[in-house]
């Protein structure tokens, strides 16, 4: 069996735990020097995934920005910008939204049996649909990207696939910025939900570096480390 990827998490969150605020505009947690580092970091993956409501609310593209950094990976044989993934339960989604329709990339969309057909309608034409059985099971996603050749997959988000991965004790390791502010709202989203997760108390995550970027903070955590 192909060995499943490495799995990074990578999230900027306020002080107080927020990645985001509830105005529905995009909260901006990080500077331009750690969104380079993003770049940096994105540039050395197979596959980039985010959850369906991340596509919905953020309309985010996940391609490599610096002309540099793509170059360097068209020159390795690689596509420019890495796979795009996604997981959805209905299988709603926007064909013209930018995950789909920015970058010569493969886009694939994990989605459980009863809701296969409508994504196949709404994204089918723009994407590799997967029908992934009665539930979309992390495990599963992970399997069926190492049989694409995927090795190193960054999850960008949001909170519900970070608490997952989390909780089913699948993440190689965090990279969590921290920025320097509150956002005080208990309507916004939060970095991780309600779960129980391997990483308590009696099995606290090994802190792997410390980095000041500006005014924000990276820490690099080894989640999987706890539970070894």
């Amino acid at each position: 069996m192909t060995e499943r990827p490495y799995v990074m998490l990578s999230v900027a969150a306020s002080v107080d735990g927020y990645i985001d605020d509830d105005t529905g505009e995009r909260l901006l947690l990080s500077n331009d020097e750690d969104f380079d580092r993003v770049d940096e970091v994105r540039a050395g993956v197979d596959a980039i995934l985010v959850g369906a409501n991340t596509i919905r609310r953020d309309n985010p593209r996940l391609l490599v920005r610096s002309d540099d950094r793509r170059k360097a990976r068209m020159d390795r044989g690689l596509p420019e910008s890495p796979l795009k993934v996604t997981v959805s339960a209905t299988g709603d989604l926007d064909p013209s939204a930018k995950f789909f329709s920015t970058g010569d990339v493969g886009k694939v969309v994990y989605v459980p049996t009863a809701t296969a057909a409508n994504a196949l309608d709404s994204v089918g034409q723009v994407s590799t649909v997967v029908d992934a059985g009665p539930v979309v099971d992390l495990g599963y996603v992970l399997d069926d990207l190492a049989q694409r050749g995927v090795q190193r997959l960054m999850v960008e988000g949001g909170g519900t696939m970070h608490t997952q991965f989390l909780a089913a004790d699948l993440a190689d390791e965090i990279h969590l910025v921290v920025a320097p502010f509150f956002v005080g709202d208990s309507n916004a989203p939060r970095f991780v939900g309600d779960a129980r997760f391997p990483q308590g108390p009696a099995n606290r995550m090994e802190l792997a570096d410390v980095q000041q970027i500006g005014d924000v903070v990276l820490l690099r955590y080894l989640p999987r480390k706890a539970s070894r």
